[in-house]
């Protein structure tokens, strides 16, 4: 891998293209650190501590690489844009015209990502503004709290949120992988050595070694799951085109058993999301406190019963919306193809709408399981700090793999060794 690695840095454009994404990066983690204006800075060093074991607004602390407890600029971090994505894509089944763009080819999706910056803006005011009154009902830390400094705080924020889209852009144009990804997976690394240096003082030397045991072997299994598929064959007829024989090959669809990635976690988080905000506007004493003592409680089972339904339901519902089975069926028709066993057409949308959901069974479980580890752990053992999540783990692996990937196709265009052998 090292010498994968020293022959990346050989040619010329790819290691532009590594610096490139390591000093947007470096950017990145400057405005996770840079606070808002008019915050007491005093206050702000003890939210740390306050919001650990926070359901929802902990999670968005995570995807915020700590910029959230330090209440800087890139405090609301990737997830308005991760939301609004996950919107608009939920939207293209629902309207007709969003449809017929996602069908037009590079013009189409230059429209959707348009309408989905759009959205992000609109979000993040949204979110930056519930986000302002959290901060100043819970921990109190801003000085003057007038409508004039709100807003320039609420501007502030938002504009942190499109600066962190316009970075993301750079490194996906310019850089290499996915920016979204690869800002995501820099905010949750970068939590990795303080926090488990916090279990090593807090929980002592056994629980931290059997923390880190557990780490890696979750490890083990998200790569095990993000690998696993079902592979349905698929047989094409021979037919004849002008002078040549054409077809003839079998081949075959790969369905993953975690159809869905880490998508159903992160929607299932901004749902919890959203009730913690809009208590700053509804001020009814039993929802307060149903939020308080329940949504933002990773401790509480019914937290854990809320968060492991939604992950499953999500689960569910984004494989449903991005496989379509029938569509598949069309296309395999259309080109002459069938599963062997099965007849073209419905049977055959049938036969895989009912594979996938017997495999998307067992991954929106796992993904659920995952989820929960963190509120598990810390329910019985009282740790506030767990760097060691399914949610962390499942991130940077998924995103270590493909940026590996990425990297692979780069180095054997070149004809070099790559890092998977």
């Amino acid at each position: 891998m090292l010498k994968a690695f020293v022959n990346a840095f050989k040619i010329p454009d790819l290691r532009k293209k590594i610096l490139f994404t390591l000093a947007i990066i470096a950017v990145f983690r400057l405005g996770s650190h840079v606070p808002v204006p008019d915050v007491d800075l005093s206050k702000l060093a003890g939210i740390t501590s306050q919001a650990k074991g926070l359901g929802a607004l902990s999670f968005i602390d995570l995807f915020s690489g700590g910029a959230l407890t330090r209440f800087a600029v890139f405090s609301l971090g990737i997830m308005p844009y991760i939301t609004s994505s996950i919107i608009m894509q939920l939207l293209t089944v629902v309207i007709p015209k969003l449809e017929q763009w996602q069908k037009q080819g590079e013009i189409g999706m230059k429209k959707i990502t348009q309408w989905t910056r759009y959205m992000t803006v609109t979000l993040a005011l949204l979110q930056s503004t519930g986000l302002v009154f959290l901060f100043h009902s819970q921990f109190d830390v801003i000085r003057v709290f007038t409508a004039p400094r709100v807003a320039l705080i609420v501007i502030t924020l938002t504009a942190g949120t499109a600066m962190i889209m316009w970075l993301g852009e750079l490194v996906t144009q310019r850089g290499i992988g996915n920016g979204m990804s690869i800002l995501i997976f820099t905010s949750v690394i970068s939590r990795l050595p303080a926090e488990g240096d916090a279990i090593l003082k807090q929980a002592g030397a056994f629980k931290f070694y059997f923390l880190l045991a557990l780490g890696i072997a979750i490890i083990l299994a998200v790569v095990f799951m993000e690998q696993g598929q079902r592979r349905i064959p698929v047989q094409y007829a021979k037919r004849v085109v002008g002078r040549r024989m054409m077809g003839g090959q079998s081949t075959y669809i790969p369905l993953k058993v975690n159809q869905a990635g880490v998508i159903p976690i992160i929607f299932a988080a901004s749902v919890l999301y959203f009730p913690s905000l809009l208590q700053n506007v509804v001020h009814v004493s039993w929802f307060q406190n149903f939020v308080n003592n329940t949504l933002l409680r990773q401790s509480n089972p019914v937290y854990m019963l809320i968060y492991g339904t939604l992950v499953v339901f999500f689960a569910y519902f984004y494989t449903a919306i991005t496989f379509n089975p029938i569509e598949t069926a069309d296309n395999i028709r259309k080109y002459g193809g069938f599963i062997p066993g099965i007849r073209p057409g419905r049977p055959t949308a049938e036969y895989l709408s009912n594979i996938l959901n017997r495999i998307t069974l067992p991954g929106s479980l796992f993904l659920a399981a995952i989820a929960l580890i963190p509120s598990i752990f810390l329910a019985f053992w009282a740790i506030s700090a767990f760097p060691f999540g399914g949610t962390t783990i499942l991130i940077t692996v998924g995103v270590a793999l493909e940026t590996m990937k990425q990297l692979e196709s780069q180095l054997m265009m070149r004809h070099y060794e790559g890092f998977l052998r």
